[in-house]
């Protein structure tokens, strides 16, 4: 075989394998649903908002991201964390979840994906869904839960409560773990 030989095999050698790989047709991977990210008009990192009533702070609620959506009266937020706050400023207590939707129109924050809510007084709410509305300062949930507090447990499906727990209404499969110290005889 002469050189001339050699060289051509080879060349036809490489174009065949350039043309197997040119009729690989499969298509890029593509999401299967469309995101946040898709239609938001922006996109924020590190956000911060300030809650407020008939003008009075009540609360800052930070996210690690928010998708603005819906011509900036709604956001889709990424691991959210509220501090809330009294009338005059003294803190009440805090609220994380993994994702939070906060509606400018409705003044509702709803958080969802391990939603942790601990008051100063030491109580401790649990749920996968908890709905916080900025007016009525009411927070409520259709979902499981779970509170813990110094005096126990109560636990259900469905709630709603004031900001400080103190009228608290379960709705249903309601139960408490409660620890009663009875008098010596």
């Amino acid at each position: 075989m002469t050189s001339l030989t050699r060289i051509a095999t080879v060349a036809a050698g490489v174009c065949a394998v350039a043309l197997t790989a040119c009729r690989n047709t499969k298509a890029p991977p593509v999401a299967a649903k469309a995101t946040a990210a898709d239609s938001a008009d922006q996109i924020l990192v590190r956000a911060t908002f300030l809650l407020s009533t008939a003008g009075i702070q009540r609360g800052r609620l930070d996210a690690d991201t928010a998708y603005v959506l819906d011509q900036e009266s709604r956001f889709d937020l990424r691991r959210t964390h509220v501090a809330f706050t009294t009338e005059t400023g003294a803190p009440q207590g805090t609220m994380e979840a993994n994702r939070g939707i906060y509606d400018l129109r409705t003044h509702i924050l709803d958080g969802t994906g391990d939603v942790v809510v601990k008051l100063v007084d030491g109580k401790m709410l649990k749920s996968p869904h908890v709905v916080y509305n900025e007016i009525s300062h009411q927070i409520s949930s259709d979902t499981s839960f779970t509170v813990a507090g110094p005096q126990g447990t109560q636990y259900g499906i469905g709630f709603t409560s004031n900001e400080s727990f103190s009228k608290f209404n379960c709705l249903r499969a309601c139960g408490a773990n409660f620890s009663v110290q009875l008098p010596e005889k």
